[in-house]
């Protein structure tokens, strides 16, 4: 088989250890994994002796050839070229590149392990035939993780190597719950980057009652863009004027008086009642369900999921990560609010922990809750859930480029709020001026802009960012429609005006009275 050839779309690596085999044998294993169509098998063994890799990787060798598949070596030289396999994979801690390029000659495949920018560098200069990418996420076989990339750090090697010739595989626990998502994720729209070619496991198989079963899965999700995909904000969409986002205001309003969507909110007792009248007025209908046992059956229900990370504990997170994956399964919007994510460090880690064990359709914050969501951005420290306006319009085109670039990177809508808001799906900025100060006076507002807006998308999941645009639209004019009224005095009285507002807002809409709508100042950053 030529190296050019090679599929890699199914890696699997091999582990020996009774913690992930078991008692099974692992040709058995390996066999029945190639028959549910792993493209590519890496051997690895740190512990057995020289003369016991040999015989085994010699029987291995055997199966991977009946199926036309290659045979890489972890880390042993020797081991690959006693037994004449197709290559060998080195880590950063192995043989050196150039060693094992002459030892091997020109026609073996060299794959090599990398986790920064330094060490692709090095590979792609080097001659590898392929990168191991990771580690992605945390895992239980391997216990000398340098670091945890992420996604994140995923992206920004796949963005490093854009032009090189090189096949890529990321490895880190890669499993039936994100494989899917991590090889849509990870390649950057809009032609920028390098696709990942494949995904390289370990336990999913290894370790799986039916490995056969298991890789054919796993193949299949590979090959498959995950259901929320489907979804996503096209480049068409983003294309629109502002003039053509207002135009379809009225339509997603009307969406949501018609539907009643259900508004599943995940958020602090603090505003959970404020949360479920707004969602009843603006014509969803609220759950206010913290379990994360429910989601599934919920998210089968037609709605939006909201995670406000109000309160955070280590129960709640592990809620929040269920109802995450149940809604991405089902192919559900999911709006992210990172409640104070620049404050603490506990929160720092939770929003990291949040962003990526799944997809984030819409991610929302003020301006330090956004800023502290950019990969190695900026730590930005908070008091409370303050955050500060920009200053001028240097200030504003630099918060555009870096809410712009995050769209790009997670692929969703990014809603940046304060005096003025901010939203893109990675290409325009879209601006909302509307608003009244009373909005800042009030416990949770934010977080119930984070339910109007999971209305609006739940609604209408064909067009996000629309449905985003909508969302504020109707929030931010009816708290000025709101306090303009006689009977309202201060932050107490302006509370269930504002209710009364966006359920007349909603009303008029649905009766073909835009009258509100004169209000709008949507604007885009030049």
């Amino acid at each position: 088989m030529r190296k050019e050839d090679v599929d890699h779309s199914l890696y699997l690596v091999t582990d020996s250890t009774p913690a992930i085999l078991g008692d099974k044998d692992i040709c058995a294993v390996v066999e029945a994994a190639l028959r549910g169509g792993v493209t590519c098998v890496q051997y690895r063994d740190k512990t057995s002796d020289t003369g016991a890799l040999v015989a085994t990787a010699r029987r291995l060798h055997a199966i991977t050839q009946r199926h036309d598949v290659p045979l890489l070596i972890n880390d042993r030289i020797d081991v690959a070229l006693a037994i004449g396999c197709e290559g060998v994979h080195i880590g950063q801690d192995d043989l050196d590149l150039s060693s094992a390029r002459k030892l091997l000659g020109p026609d073996a495949i060299i794959g090599v392990t990398v986790s920064n920018a330094e060490e692709t560098d090095v590979a792609c200069k080097g001659g590898a035939d392929y990168l191991g990418i990771g580690t992605v996420f945390a895992t239980p076989t391997k216990e000398n993780t340098k670091s945890i990339i992420g996604v994140d750090g995923l992206q920004q090697i796949l963005l490093q190597i854009a032009d090189e010739p090189i096949k890529t595989v990321c490895i880190g626990g890669i499993n039936a719950s994100n494989a899917s998502r991590v090889m849509w994720q990870s390649e950057a729209p809009g032609g920028k980057g390098k696709a990942l070619d494949g995904v390289a496991v370990v336990s999913a198989i290894m370790a799986a009652p039916d490995p056969e079963e298991a890789s054919w899965d796993l193949l299949r999700l590979v090959r498959s863009p995950p259901a929320f995909a489907r979804a996503a904000v096209t480049a068409e969409q983003q294309a629109r004027s502002p003039e053509d986002l207002l135009a379809l205001v009225p339509e997603v309003v009307r969406a949501v008086d018609a539907k009643k969507p259900l508004s599943h909110n995940m958020t602090n007792l603090v505003v959970q009642n404020f949360a479920a009248n707004v969602a009843l007025s603006v014509g969803a209908s609220p759950i206010m369900a913290n379990y994360g046992e429910e989601a599934r059956d919920l998210a089968m229900l037609g709605g939006a999921l909201v995670l406000n990370m109000g309160t955070v504990t280590p129960k709640g997170l592990e809620n929040y990560l269920k109802a995450l994956r149940a809604y991405n399964e089902a192919g559900r919007p999911v709006v992210f609010d990172p409640v104070g994510a620049g404050a603490t460090a506990v929160r720092r880690a939770a929003t990291k922990t949040i962003l990526g064990s799944g997809y984030i359709d819409v991610l929302k914050g003020n301006q330090s809750e956004i800023l502290s969501c950019i990969p190695g951005g900026a730590e930005v420290q908070q008091r409370g859930v303050d955050s500060s306006a920009p200053g001028n319009d240097a200030d504003r085109q630099k918060l555009g480029s870096a809410i712009r670039e995050l769209a790009v990177r997670r692929r969703n809508v990014v809603v940046m709020t304060g005096k003025t808001d901010y939203i893109t799906a990675g290409r325009a900025v879209f601006t909302v001026d509307n608003g009244h100060a009373y909005l800042g006076m009030v416990t949770g507002t934010g977080c119930c802009l984070g339910t109007t807006v999971s209305a609006m998308v739940a609604a209408y999941p064909d067009d996000k960012l629309a449905a985003v645009v909508a969302g504020l639209l109707l929030y931010s004019i009816a708290a000025e429609v709101a306090a303009e009224r006689e009977d309202v005095k201060g932050p107490g009285t302006f509370v269930p005006a504002f209710i009364d507002e966006l359920f007349n807002l909603r009303k008029a809409t649905a009766k073909g009275d835009l009258g509100w709508l004169e209000r709008a100042r949507l604007g885009v950053l030049p």
